[in-house]
C-alpha cells in the first residue's frame, strides 16, 4: 500500500507539471473570441445592405437596427483596431522570443563518439524557432490582411485620408508577401484623386478580399471604369449575400437571447423562491444532501490523475505516436476524425480506470451515476441551458477585459470555424455534443462532485469540482467561463440527481456553439 501510495503521490506530482505547463503555454497564444468576433463583424458588414422588398415599412429600420445595431460601420472600424492591435502585440512577442532563440549560443561541447542519427528536427531548440517562424508568417498576413480591410472601412467612413495612410504604410512594409504591397497598391489607387486604375486590379482585388470588403472595392473599380452591367452585377451578389448574412445573424443573436431573457427570468424565479420559502422551495431540494461515498480521497486521485490527466497527457499520445500514421496535418476531414479518435481513446482509459477503481465498492449506493429516463431530467437539462447562458455570457466579457485577447482557446473552435465541409462538422458534432457531454458529465459530476461531498459541503464540492473542469481544459482564458458553466452544470446535477439533465445541458451548449461557429464560418 506504501508503494501504492508513492507511486501516486509520483504520477500526481507528474500530472501537475505536465497540466501546469499546457495552461502555462497558453498564457502569450491569442483567443479564438478575436476571431470569432471578427467573422461576426463580417456578417454584419455584409448584411449593411439587406434592402426588403417593402422597405418603407415603419417597422424596417426597427428590425434592422435590432440585428445590425445601431453604427455597424464605425463598430466594425473599432473591432477591426482592436483585432489589429491584439495580432500587433502577438507579433512584436513572437520575434521578440525569436531574436532570442536565435541569439542564444551554441556551447555544446563535441561528443566522444559518432551519435545515433539524428535529424535536425529533433532539437527542441530547431523545432522551437521553426514553430515561431511559422507563427510569425501566420500573424504577418493576418496583420496585412486587416490592414487591407481596415483602409477600406475606413475609406467608407469617408476618411480616405486615413485610409490612404493605411495602405501606404502596409505597402512599404518588407515582410509581407508582394501580393500585398500590389492589392494596397490598387486601392491606393481606386481612392486617390485622381485616381490611378492597374491592369491587374480585378484579378488582385478578387483574389485579396472576400465578402464585403471585395464587393465595395469592386463597386469602386467599375464605377471608375464606367462598367455599369458588371457594377449592377456586384451590387446583385451583395444584395443577395445581404439577405442570408440577416438570417444568419438572426440565428446567431435572435435564438440566444430569447434563450437568456427566459433565464434571467428562470434565476430571479429562484432567487424570489428561495427567499421567500427557504429551504423549501422547489428548486432548493437536494441542495445540501451529500452522498454516501464508500471509498477515499485515494480512488479519486488515482481515477483524475491516471485515468483522466496522464491519459491524456501522456498515455494516449504515446500510443498514437507508434502509429504508422502521423494525425497531425492533412484535410479537415482527417483533422476532425483524428480530434474524434484521441478523444474516444482518452474518454474509453478514463471510463476503464474509473471502472476499475470502485468494482470492488459494488453494488453503489443508492443515486450514483443514475440515468433516469422519466421525471423531469428535460425540463431541468433546458432551463439549466437557459439559466447558464446569461451568467457565462457576464462571466465571458469580464474574462475578456481580464485578459485582453490573450489565454488561448480550445483549437477544436478553430477548426469548427474554418471548416465548411459536411462530413467534418458532423464528425465535430459527434464529438463535442455526444461524446464530450456524455464522457465529462460521468467523470466531473457523476463522479467527482459527490465523491468530494464525502469531505466537503455540496457547493463547495460544486465549486472544486467546477473548477477542476473548468482548468481539465488546458486554457487560461477559459477557465473563469467554463468554471461557471460547471457550477450550472453542478447545481442542475445536485438538484436532479440525474446525470441525464446536465449531460443534456453540455450538449445543448457544445451544439449551440458548434451551431453559431459555423454560420459564422459560412459567412466569410
Amino acid at each position: 500500500m506504501t508503494i501504492k501510495r508513492l507511486g501516486l503521490i509520483g504520477l500526481t506530482l507528474i500530472s501537475l507539471v505536465l497540466s501546469g505547463l499546457s495552461l502555462f503555454s497558453s498564457w502569450q497564444e491569442p483567443q479564438f473570441q478575436s476571431r470569432l468576433e471578427l467573422y461576426q463583424t463580417n456578417i454584419a458588414l455584409q448584411a449593411q445592405a439587406w434592402q426588403p422588398e417593402d422597405n418603407k415599412d415603419e417597422n424596417f429600420q426597427v428590425v434592422r437596427d435590432a440585428i445590425l445595431g445601431d453604427q455597424p460601420l464605425d463598430n466594425a472600424v473599432k473591432q477591426y483596431q482592436e483585432a489589429r492591435k491584439s495580432v500587433q502585440t502577438n507579433l512584436d512577442k513572437a520575434k521578440n522570443q525569436l531574436a532570442k532563440l536565435r541569439s542564444q549560443p551554441v556551447n555544446t561541447p563535441a561528443p566522444p563518439k559518432p551519435l545515433p542519427e539524428t535529424r535536425p528536427s529533433e532539437n527542441p531548440s530547431s523545432q522551437q524557432q521553426q514553430q515561431l517562424e511559422q507563427s510569425l508568417n501566420q500573424l504577418q498576413k493576418l496583420l496585412a490582411e486587416l490592414d487591407l480591410r481596415l483602409g477600406i472601412l475606413q475609406a467608407q467612413q469617408g476618411k480616405t485620408d486615413l485610409a490612404l495612410k493605411t495602405w501606404t504604410d502596409l505597402q512599404q512594409r518588407s515582410d509581407i508577401k508582394p501580393e500585398f504591397q500590389e492589392t494596397s497598391t490598387v486601392l491606393i489607387g481606386l481612392w486617390s484623386n485622381p485616381p490611378r486604375l492597374l491592369p491587374n486590379a480585378q484579378q488582385l482585388i478578387q483574389k485579396n478580399l472576400e465578402g464585403w470588403f471585395r464587393a465595395n472595392a469592386l463597386e469602386q473599380l467599375y464605377k471608375l471604369q464606367q462598367r455599369p452591367e458588371a457594377l449592377s452585377a456586384v451590387q446583385a451578389a451583395q444584395q443577395q449575400a445581404a439577405t442570408q448574412a440577416v438570417l444568419k445573424l438572426a440565428v446567431i443573436g435572435i435564438f440566444p437571447t430569447l434563450a437568456a431573457l427566459i433565464g434571467i427570468i428562470l434565476l430571479i424565479a429562484v432567487f424570489a423562491q428561495r427567499l421567500v420559502k427557504g429551504k423549501a422551495a422547489l428548486l432548493a431540494q437536494n441542495a445540501d444532501v451529500a452522498w454516501t461515498t464508500p471509498w477515499g480521497g485515494e480512488t479519486i486521485l488515482q481515477v483524475f490523475i491516471l485515468g483522466f490527466f496522464l491519459m491524456g497527457q501522456l498515455f494516449v499520445p504515446l500510443l498514437l505516436s507508434l502509429l504508422p500514421i502521423s494525425l497531425t496535418g492533412g484535410n479537415v476531414r482527417f483533422q476532425a476524425f483524428s480530434v474524434l479518435l484521441r478523444y474516444l481513446l482518452v474518454a474509453s482509459g478514463a471510463l476503464l480506470v474509473l471502472y476499475l477503481s470502485i468494482k470492488r465498492f459494488f453494488p453503489l449506493p443508492e443515486l450514483w451515476f443514475r440515468f433516469n429516463f422519466q421525471g423531469k431530467w428535460f425540463l431541468w437539462g433546458l432551463g439549466g441551458y437557459c439559466a447558464a447562458l446569461p451568467i457565462v455570457v457576464v462571466v465571458s466579457l469580464i474574462n475578456q477585459q481580464l485578459w485582453q485577447g490573450q489565454g488561448g482557446s480550445n483549437p477544436l473552435l478553430q477548426l469548427a470555424l474554418e471548416s465548411q465541409d459536411s462530413v467534418a462538422l458532423g464528425i465535430f458534432f459527434l464529438t463535442a455534443a455526444i461524446a464530450a457531454p456524455f464522457f465529462e458529465e460521468i467523470l466531473f459530476r457523476g463522479f467527482l462532485l459527490p465523491s468530494l461531498t464525502r469531505y466537503l459541503p455540496v457547493w463547495v464540492a460544486i465549486l472544486t469540482s467546477s473548477l477542476l473542469f473548468a482548468a481539465a481544459h488546458l486554457s487560461l482564458s477559459e477557465i473563469l467561463p467554463l468554471t461557471a458553466l460547471g457550477i450550472v452544470l453542478g447545481v442542475v446535477y445536485t438538484r436532479s440527481r440525474n446525470l441525464l439533465a446536465p449531460m443534456l445541458l453540455h450538449s445543448l451548449w457544445n451544439s449551440g456553439t458548434l451551431l453559431s461557429l459555423f454560420i459564422l464560418g459560412s459567412g466569410n
